[in-house]
């Protein structure tokens, strides 16, 4: 964001100003910051995949990379 911001004001359900509270502590940023992110991702119509969104996950798992390339697996598949 370029310039001065401006003030803003609306009203949020107790239970939406917990989370929008919650949400800002688990990621130490503030209320305003988790807002304005917010706005401008669905102003943009910006959205992010599921694998984005998981990424620090992906691969911290065990296991064959592909369960289809197991045969054990694919058993009774399409049936």
């Amino acid at each position: 964001m370029t310039g001065p911001m401006r003030t803003v004001s609306f009203k949020l359900s107790e239970q939406l100003d917990d989370a929008l509270s919650d949400l800002a502590r688990r990621r130490k940023s503030s209320r305003s910051a988790l807002v304005r992110e917010a706005l401008e991702a669905l102003a943009t119509g910006q959205r992010r995949s599921v694998t984005a969104v998981i990424a620090k996950l992906v691969g911290s798992l065990e296991g064959p990379a592909d369960l289809s390339t197991s045969p054990r697996h694919m058993t009774g598949y399409g049936k």
